[in-house]
C-alpha cells in the first residue's frame, strides 16, 4: 500500500486518483472530527479541509505525521468556523460547541450512556473537546495531539486531566437514573472511546 507521503505528493502534482485514494483513507476521521461540534454544516467543514490539504503542500513537514497535518488543518478550519459565527473575541477556552448549537447532537448512539456523553461532550469547552476526541477517538498520543494545537505535551495532559473532570461534572448534571450515571462514570474511558464507532 502506497503511504500518505507519496500519495499527498503525487495528489499535489494532480493526480486525482492519489487525491480519491488519500480522502478515502482520511475522511471517516475527519468527518468524526467535526460531527459533534458544528450541527449540520459539518460536510461543508469537511470539504474545507481537503481543499485546504491540497493547497498547503508546501506548510507539510517531511519528518511529522501525515495524520497530525490533517488534524492541523481540520482544527484550523474549525476555529475558523467559530470565528464567523462570533463578532466578539473567540476563544477556545470558554466557547463550546452547545453555546454555537443549542440542540441535541445529530449523532445517533446505541447505547444511553453513548448519547450521555456525546451530549456532555458538547457542554465543555472546544479546546477540552478536541483533546478528548483525538486522544480517545482517533488514538492519537498527547504528543501527536499538541502538535496538532501547537502546544507542548505537558499542557495536552494538563488539559486532558481537566477536560475529564468537566466531563464527569456535565453527565452528573445531565443524566437522573443513578444506573445509567454509575454505568457511564464508571467506564467513562471505555464508553468514550466506544463512541467513535457509531458515528455515521
Amino acid at each position: 500500500m502506497r503511504s500518505d507521503r507519496e500519495l499527498y505528493a503525487d495528489w499535489s502534482q494532480g493526480n486525482k486518483a492519489a487525491g480519491a485514494e488519500l480522502f478515502d483513507r482520511h475522511f471517516p476521521a475527519v468527518y468524526r472530527f467535526f460531527r459533534n461540534k458544528v450541527g449540520d454544516d459539518f460536510e461543508d467543514l469537511v470539504q474545507q479541509t481537503f481543499t485546504a490539504l491540497l493547497e498547503s503542500k508546501d506548510r507539510f513537514r517531511q519528518d511529522s505525521s501525515f495524520r497530525t497535518f490533517v488534524f492541523a488543518i481540520a482544527n484550523n478550519i474549525l476555529r475558523a468556523y467559530f470565528r464567523e459565527r462570533r463578532r466578539d473575541r473567540l476563544e477556545f477556552t470558554d466557547i463550546t460547541a452547545h453555546d454555537l448549537h443549542p440542540g441535541p447532537s445529530t449523532i445517533v448512539a446505541r447505547a444511553r450512556e453513548q448519547q450521555l456523553l456525546v451530549e456532555a461532550l458538547r457542554r465543555i469547552p472546544l479546546e477540552h473537546q478536541v483533546i478528548l476526541e483525538l486522544f480517545y477517538w482517533e488514538s492519537l498520543t498527547a504528543r501527536a495531539v499538541g502538535e496538532i494545537i501547537g502546544e507542548s505535551e505537558y499542557t495536552v495532559r494538563n488539559r486532558l486531566r481537566r477536560g475529564k473532570e468537566l466531563l464527569r461534572r456535565h453527565i452528573t448534571e445531565l443524566e437522573t437514573n443513578p444506573k445509567v450515571l454509575e454505568s457511564t462514570l464508571g467506564g467513562l474511558d471505555r464508553w468514550v472511546k466506544s463512541i467513535h464507532e457509531g458515528i455515521e
